[in-house]
């Protein structure tokens, strides 16, 4: 269950459990839980807006620009990390998701939720110049580029009842015309990373129960599973193609960042951290090191996350960013 909470986090909900116990205890255990959320967080909202957020550096140097999604300031917005510091690239009262850099490094989409449900949006670099891409009633949200920078494939999350599916669909940035991907595909798809190299697409997928790693030959236009168990999830390709980093809880129960070659092979784990849920990594721009979130919590709307770094060859992690936000989905050019 926790993996498949992360897995899913693209809408940052989930399921709730039901203890069985008498209504009596259960409303006033509820309340309290009420009253001390509410207290905190207020607390926590308060001291974010506080916080000088331009004087937050990294803590140690590193090549390149790294986005991501923090509320260190008491909502989720889209922050830029180089060597220099910190940027703030948007600023507005909704939030603001899942930043991905084009091929070229000259754009941002992201999603966001001015009008209640998620659309995917484009600025440059610079947090200016902000398009709508996407527009309807669906969520529309987890994304990558296509290799050549004038396509998107993007993640539709629809509610069926009390479950909610999920499947891929492409935007052409020109035309503006959508497109589902993966029609043969039986089950949820979502999550989508384009190999550098190869007509490869990478997606995390679910058939029955769980969620694992999936590749799709977009030429031969067939579906292969990388993992099995339900307990794998984001690939991301490296820089040449040739690796994929992934998140597994097949070692401990917990998520922990794991390298495998295209076809499935050669499957190694990366991080060896037993008492962190480590998620999301993206590969820096020489494939030396990959940058991963972590916290002690299993879910995202819990806990500090963190910002790591991990070395390919050796498995040492370094801290790199720690916010009092949650710190998440990194993406790095």
């Amino acid at each position: 269950m926790k993996m498949e909470r992360n897995c899913r986090n693209a809408m940052n909900t989930y399921p709730m459990n039901m203890n069985t116990c008498p209504m009596k205890m259960i409303v006033v255990v509820f309340l309290t839980l009420v009253s001390l959320a509410l207290c905190s967080g207020n607390h926590n909202d308060a001291a974010r807006r506080e916080l000088d957020w331009s004087s937050l550096k990294a803590e140690r140097p590193f090549k390149g620009s790294i986005v991501f999604q923090s509320d260190m300031d008491g909502d989720r917005e889209i922050y830029l990390l180089t060597e220099k510091g910190l940027a703030k690239l948007t600023e507005n009262g909704w939030d603001d998701e899942f930043p991905k850099w084009s091929p070229d490094g000259k754009k941002i989409a992201y999603s966001a939720n001015p009008r209640g449900n998620y659309d995917i949006f484009i600025m440059d670099a610079d947090g200016s110049d902000i398009v709508q891409v996407t527009s309807s009633d669906k969520d529309e949200v987890e994304h990558g580029w296509f290799p050549d920078g004038n396509k998107l494939a993007y993640t539709i999350e629809q509610r069926k009842g009390f479950r909610k599916s999920y499947s891929l669909w492409m935007i052409d940035l020109k035309s503006k015309r959508k497109s589902r991907i993966l029609t043969e595909f039986k089950g949820s798809s979502a999550l989508p990373n384009f190999s550098p190299a190869e007509p490869l697409l990478g997606f995390t997928g679910k058939k029955t129960f769980g969620w694992d790693v999936f590749v799709y030959d977009r030429r031969a236009k067939t579906a292969t599973a990388l993992t099995e168990g339900g307990k794998a999830c984001r690939p991301h390709f490296s820089r040449e193609g040739r690796k994929i980093a992934y998140v597994s809880a097949e070692a401990d129960g917990n998520g922990d960042i794991w390298l495998m070659n295209p076809d499935g092979s050669a499957k190694k784990r990366l991080t060896e951290r037993d008492a962190t849920a480590d998620y999301f990594p993206s590969w820096s721009p020489g494939n030396e090191w990959i940058v991963f979130s972590s916290s002690k919590k299993h879910r995202i709307d819990k806990g500090n996350w963190s910002l790591y770094l991990v070395h390919v060859k050796t498995g040492k992690t370094h801290l790199l960013f720690d916010s009092p936000g949650r710190d998440v989905f990194p993406d790095w050019y």
